[in-house]
């Protein structure tokens, strides 16, 4: 059966492969930008995640296009990575107000017609980082480990209603973040990870497919890491 999806962030990397990944399925997909838009063959709403307006009316026009939303995948998300002595607090907040906010206000429109309906599936994008920590990401790496407790007290709330919410926790991977950086960087972040290469998106893209599938409808409060071994035993 078509389900109505929303993927935010949904333009490049991590979130475009997720949203062609289940429009490979049949699912009616919309995903959300901030600035560039997405290919064409998807259902692009411009949407910042930091404004609960633009939220509402974002989901009140995926809703208008597809029928109320049945999956969710919260990936928008910003980076300011600096060490702690030399971020501001702007810097802090901004990251956390994106990245962790971001996803609340998303869920919260999201949640009531998915309850009325007894059925959903949320995915939440986290990190390694937010396992295992990082210097100079100290506040990705807080933004990132609070969806995990968020994601598993909605685990908790919406259990009864056959709603699950879950969490992929993916490491470094290959997009045009990490493409910019340069080769020898790269070759070094890539030592550290026990499988020695770089995620494609597309492997990010599988879990969360599963776990937005009828396969997962037994699984939920769990986290999923998707990088390499990386974040092994946190």
């Amino acid at each position: 059966m078509s389900r109505s999806v929303l993927v935010t962030g949904g333009n490049r990397g991590i979130g475009l492969a997720v949203a062609r990944a289940l429009a490979s399925d049949g699912d009616k997909v919309a995903v959300t930008y901030r600035s560039s838009p997405p290919p064409p063959d998807l259902v692009g709403l411009h949407c910042d995640v930091t404004s609960a307006a633009e939220v509402e009316r974002a989901v009140s026009e995926a809703e208008l296009r597809h029928g109320p939303v049945e999956v969710l995948v919260a990936n928008a998300g910003i980076t300011r990575d600096k060490l702690l002595m030399r971020m501001s607090e702007e810097d802090f907040e901004a990251t956390l107000d994106a990245n962790l906010k971001g996803a609340f206000r998303v869920v919260k429109q999201v949640a009531p017609k998915m309850l009325r309906a007894r059925t959903g599936r949320v995915v939440f994008i986290s990190s390694s980082v937010g396992l295992r920590g990082e210097q100079g990401q100290s506040n990705y790496a807080a933004s990132k480990a609070g969806l995990i407790g968020f994601a598993r007290s909605l685990a908790w709330e919406f259990g009864k209603r056959g709603i699950t919410v879950n969490v992929v926790a993916p490491g470094l991977t290959n997009t045009d973040m990490i493409a910019a950086l340069p080769e020898k960087r790269i070759a070094e972040m890539c030592a550290q990870v026990p499988l020695a290469r770089m995620a494609t998106p597309e492997e990010i893209a599988a879990a969360v497919r599963f776990l937005a599938s009828p396969e997962a409808s037994y699984i939920t409060g769990a986290v999923i890491p998707v990088d390499g071994g990386a974040a092994m035993g946190h």
